[in-house]
């Protein structure tokens, strides 16, 4: 089977090459700037960038010159990877790799040689092996708000990557050698639900490689039944009060900035599970109504997928609707909602390109604001819709 193998970068590769020549401050300079972006340290850092581009330029040659060893030695990701294919990267077949690095330049660099380095080896030995960065949005380790996010772009990216192989029949391998500790360890619990494979090498001189299968872990979803709702809403984006979550198991909840949002274990979780919640029966969510016509059309719907994705519009909806007090001008760029023309107050919105749920705004008085809803009237293809609604 190809393998998705999914490489942590650290910064070793460079701060191996300083040398005992260079100036005692190199590494202390490195360290104190680790976590700064390429716009930073472009902007007012020139010694730290000079001393970046010098050690960038010995790796490249360490990486281009040495033989396997040293090639091992000087990279704990690639050590990770020629420790996969048992030095025999021929074995790479059509596998496709990833290399996940942090949000700042060091790690950009660092990455962006392994890259180099692996594409000279493709095209040298006639390989077929694919390989790409991948940097999430804001993961860095300069402070746990900042990390936290980062983990949870991380986690929207791999939830995506893992299915998308995993339906191509690809093994998913995570290659946990190189990058910052706080990164490896997130990574060794996320990889229990998603890799096949964890793989280190042992530290000495024979770097032998270190398989983990994935784990028989087994989740309670069943804890997370009667709060599908509020799942769902805070997985499309909401940030909800204390009172309104305070019943959600608390490891799937994190407080950030006054509002209440899924944390980045929760996000695991849900991830696992939202398919199989949202294919099921038709959620409420606050500001929604449904009429027969509605449940109706839900219930004739053939597909799982079909039934996640309209759920999931349904809740980005809710929400949006909650925060905006109901002004439906707030669903006009994130789910296409126009008026249909020639008709007594009937909307519509898309979900995805294809299908298209119509709705009504309930008529309640302006005093009683607070109990307005959309009404959901009919879901289906364009066609299917404008027909219902006499179009």
């Amino acid at each position: 089977m190809p393998r998705l193998v999914i490489s942590t970068v650290g910064t070793s590769l460079l701060t191996n090459q300083i040398h005992r020549s260079d100036p005692k401050d190199w590494e202390d300079m490195l360290q104190k700037s680790a976590n700064l972006t390429q716009e930073q340290i472009s902007q007012s850092c020139h010694e730290v960038l000079s001393i970046i581009n010098q050690l960038e330029q010995r790796a490249k040659n360490k990486l281009n010159n040495g033989n396997t060893l040293e090639i091992r030695d000087a990279s704990a990701e690639l050590n990770g990877i020629y420790g996969l294919y048992d030095e025999q990267l021929e074995s790479s077949k059509r596998d496709h790799h990833f290399l996940i690095t942090t949000d700042t330049k060091q790690g950009q660099v660092t990455a962006n040689i392994v890259k180099s380095f692996i594409l000279q080896q493709k095209k040298d030995r006639k390989l077929s092996l694919e390989v790409e960065v991948y940097t999430p949005e804001k993961l860095s380790t300069a402070n746990n708000k900042v990390f936290n996010q980062g983990i949870d772009n991380l986690l929207d990216w791999l939830d995506r990557r893992a299915n998308e192989y995993k339906e191509k029949n690809y093994e998913i391998y995570f290659n946990l050698v190189g990058g910052f500790k706080a990164l490896q360890g997130c990574m060794n619990t996320i990889g229990m639900f998603y890799a096949d494979k964890i793989i280190y090498v042992f530290e000495g001189a024979k770097s032998n490689l270190i398989t983990i299968p994935r784990l028989p872990i087994t989740v309670d979803y069943s804890r997370l039944t009667d709060h599908v709702s509020i799942l769902a809403r805070l997985d499309a984006g909401a940030g909800l009060s204390l009172s309104q979550t305070e019943k959600v198991p608390e490891a799937m909840v994190a407080g950030i900035d006054g509002k209440m949002t899924l944390s980045n274990w929760g996000q695991l979780i849900w991830n696992q599970c939202k398919d199989n919640f949202l294919s099921q029966e038709l959620q409420e969510f606050p500001r929604l109504s449904y009429e027969h016509s509605f449940i109706e059309d839900y219930k004739n719907i053939s597909t799982a997928k079909e039934k996640v994705k309209l759920q999931k519009t349904l809740a980005k909806v809710s929400y949006l609707l909650e925060e905006s007090n109901c002004n439906i001008r707030a669903l006009a760029k994130p789910v296409s909602y126009y008026a249909y023309g020639g008709t007594e107050g009937i909307d519509h919105f898309y979900v995805g390109m294809e299908w298209r749920v119509s709705c009504k705004m309930s008529n309640i008085k302006l005093e009683e604001i607070s109990k307005r809803k959309l009404e959901l009237r009919h879901y289906g293809t364009h066609k299917y819709v404008e027909r219902k609604e006499g179009i």
